[in-house]
C-alpha cells in the first residue's frame, strides 16, 4: 500500500545518494518495515557485491529455505544471473531479462518499457534464432505489455523492408499455436529498424534518439543482444554503453559466443566490458544449453535417486557427448576458419555438457553454486594428450547424383587452410567419481547425418550369467546404455537386456524409450531448436 510505495521511494532516494542501485524489493523483503531507512544504507556502504548477499542472508534467517534468495536483488536482473552460470539458448535467456524488467520496475512505475536491441539485425543468427526467440516470448505472453524491438546493423533497408526479411521466419513455436499470422504482424508493429555503423558514435547518438522517440521518453530496461562478430564486440559494447544506454532504467548487454579466441583475447574482451559496464549487466550465453534435453541433464540426475548411485567409475565405463552436422561451412568459411571445429563446438557447447553431466551436486540452484561446481570438473580435467586426439577436415563425394564440395572448395576458406572441421577426443576427469572413465568427445561438420547425443555406456554385470545367451563384442556384452538424445528428435532410451518372447532362453537388448514429441508433442515447445 501507500506506506510501503513511500518506504520504496526513501530506499531508491538513498541509492541514488550511493550512487549505486538497490531494488526496494529486496529490502522489503527481508527486513521490517521500520528498519528500511537504515538497512537500505547499510546496502549502499557495503559495495556492488554485497547487496544481495546480506538481503538473502535476511531473507534466510526469516523464511530458513535457502533456495529462496533468488527473490532478492542488488538491483533489476541479478535473479537473470543463472543464464550466465549455466548457459542458455536464446529464448531463456530472454525469458530472464524479461522477468527482471518487470520485476524491476518501483512500485507506481506502471509507464517502464522494455526496449531490445539487436546488433546485427540483418545476419543468419538474428534472423534464425534472436528474432524467432524473441517472438516466441512474446507469443507465448512472457513480455511486459510495452516493449519494443530494435535491429540495427550495416545494411541499408528500411524498417518495412527489414520486417519483410524477417516475417518467415517467425513460426509459432507453441504447440497448439493458433492466430498465428495475427500474433505475427502484432509483433512486426513494435519491430523496427536502424542502419549504422559499428564503430561510429554518431550512428548510435541516432539510434538513441529514434528508440527513445519510440518509448515516448519513458524509463525502463534496454536489452542489447550482440549478435555480431566477437572482434567487434568491443566498440559495439563501449559506443552501446556510452551514447545509448537507457537514461531512466537499466541497460544489458547479451554476447553470444565465442567469447574471444583464446585465454588471452577473451580476458581482453572482460576487461574492456568491464571498463563500460557492470558485471551484473553482462550476460555471456552459450544458446546450446538452452535446448531441452541439456536443461533436463541436471533433472535427470539429481531429481531420480535411481541415478545417483550409478553416476561414477564403479558403474560407468564411458561417456560419449557426440555433434555432427550433415552440412558444411556454406559461404561461412571466413567466419569458421578463423576458429574451427574445436574452438567453434567443443571448447563451448560440448564442454559445457560434459561439466553438467559430471559435476557434483551444488548447494542450491544459484548461479554461483552451479558455476562453482563445474569450474570443479574443468579444474581437474588431465591435460590433454595428443595420441587421443584425432583431427580432421572434409573433402567433396558423391552423395547420389550430387557432388558436395569439400571444405577447400569453399570460396570464403582461405586457400590451402588446415582448420580442423571434425575432431574427435578423449578426457580424462582426475577426481574420486570419475578416475579413469573416458569422455570420448566428438564433433564434426559434413557427416552423414545431423545428430547430437550423450551416450552413457555401463559397465557388464560382473559374472553375467547370460553371456551365451548375448550376442556381442566380448568385452560388452549385455551393456546397459543410457542415451540422452539431443537433436534431432529428442528422446531419453535406457537399453537394458530382455528375454525374447517364446520357449528357449535367447536375449536381445531394447530400449526403455521417452520421445518427447510423441509425449509432450512438438519435442521441444516454445524452445524446440534445430541448430
Amino acid at each position: 500500500g501507500r506506506p510501503l510505495r513511500r518506504a520504496a521511494a526513501a530506499c531508491h532516494a538513498l541509492a541514488s545518494q550511493g550512487q549505486q542501485r538497490v531494488s526496494a524489493m529486496s529490502v522489503l523483503a527481508g527486513a521490517p518495515l521500520a528498519g528500511l531507512t537504515a538497512t537500505a544504507a547499510a546496502l549502499i556502504q557495503r559495495g556492488p557485491r554485497q547487496p544481495r548477499k546480506l538481503a538473502g542472508a535476511m531473507c534466510r534467517k526469516r523464511t530458513g529455505d535457502r533456495r529462496r534468495p533468488l527473490v532478492l536483488r542488488a538491483d533489476a536482473g541479478v535473479e537473470a544471473e543463472v543464464s550466465q552460470s549455466v548457459g542458455t539458448e536464446e529464448y531463456s535467456a530472454l525469458e530472464q531479462l524479461a522477468a527482471s524488467a518487470e520485476a524491476s520496475a518501483a512500485p507506481g512505475a506502471e509507464g517502464d518499457i522494455l526496449s531490445f536491441c539487436v546488433f546485427g539485425a540483418s545476419g543468419d543468427l538474428a534472423k534464425k534464432k534472436v528474432y524467432p526467440a524473441i517472438f516466441a516470448l512474446f507469443y507465448d505472453k512472457h513480455l511486459p505489455e510495452d516493449f519494443i524491438v530494435y535491429g540495427y546493423a550495416r545494411s541499408k533497408m528500411s524498417t518495412e523492408e527489414f520486417k519483410d526479411r524477417i516475417r518467415d521466419s517467425l513460426p509459432c513455436r507453441i504447440s497448439g499455436a493458433q492466430d498465428c499470422s495475427a500474433k505475427v504482424e502484432e509483433f512486426l508493429a513494435r519491430c523496427h529498424y536502424h542502419a549504422g555503423l559499428y564503430d561510429d558514435p554518431e550512428d548510435f547518438k541516432a539510434l538513441h534518439a529514434s528508440m527513445k522517440e519510440k518509448e515516448g521518453g519513458r524509463g525502463g530496461m534496454r536489452v542489447f543482444y550482440l549478435s555480431i562478430p566477437p572482434s567487434i564486440f568491443v566498440p559495439v559494447a563501449q559506443n552501446a554503453a556510452r551514447h545509448a544506454s537507457m537514461e531512466v532504467g537499466n541497460t544489458r548487454v547479451i554476447v553470444e559466443k565465442p567469447f574471444g579466441r583464446d585465454l588471452e583475447s577473451s580476458r581482453a574482451l572482460t576487461a574492456a566490458l568491464a571498463a563500460e559496464l557492470p558485471e551484473e549487466s553482462t550476460y555471456r550465453i552459450d544458446h546450446y544449453l538452452g535446448k531441452e534435453l541439456i536443461e533436463n541433464l541436471t533433472v535427470l540426475r539429481f531429481s531420480n535417486i535411481m541415478f545417483q548411485p550409478l553416476w561414477n567409475r564403479q558403474y560407468i565405463r564411458n561417456v560419449q557427448i557426440n555433434f555432427s552436422e550433415n552440412f558444411g561451412t556454406e559461404g561461412r568459411g571466413g567466419y569458421f576458419d578463423e576458429y574451427g571445429i574445436v574452438r567453434d563446438v567443443i571448447q563451448n557447447h560440448l564442454l559445457q555438457i560434459m561439466a553438467l553431466f559430471a559435476m557434483e551436486t551444488p548447494a542450491s540452484l544459484d548461479a554461483e553454486d552451479i558455476r562453482d561446481e563445474k569450474v570443479k570438473v574443468i579444474r581437474s580435467i588431465r591435460p590433454i594428450d595428443m595420441d587421443n586426439v584425432v583431427l580432421g577436415q572434409y573433402k567433396g563425394r558423391q552423395f547420389g547424383e550430387k557432388q558436395l564440395p569439400g571444405y577447400l572448395d569453399d570460396d570464403t576458406v582461405p586457400v590451402g587452410s588446415r582448420c580442423p572441421t571434425f575432431a574427435a577426443m578423449a578426457l580424462f576427469v582426475d577426481n574420486p567419481r570419475w578416475e579413469g572413465v573416458p569422455f570420448l568427445i566428438k564433433a564434426g561438420k559434413a557427416l552423414h547425418k545431423r545428430q547430437a547425443e550423450i551416450r552413457i555406456q555401463f559397465h557388464s554385470a560382473p559374472g553375467n550369467l547370460y553371456k551365451k545367451q548375448l550376442a556381442g563384442p566380448s568385452d560388452c556384452h549385455g551393456s546397459n546404455e543410457l542415451v540422452i538424445r539431443i537433436q534431432p528428435d529428442e528422446a531419453i532410451y535406457l537399453r537394458i537386456n530382455s528375454k525374447i518372447p517364446g520357449l528357449g532362453m535367447r536375449l536381445d537388448q531394447q530400449d526403455l524409450d521417452l520421445q518427447y514429441k510423441t509425449k509432450y508433442g512438438g519435442g521441444g515447445g516454445a524452445r524446440a531448436d534445430e541448430s
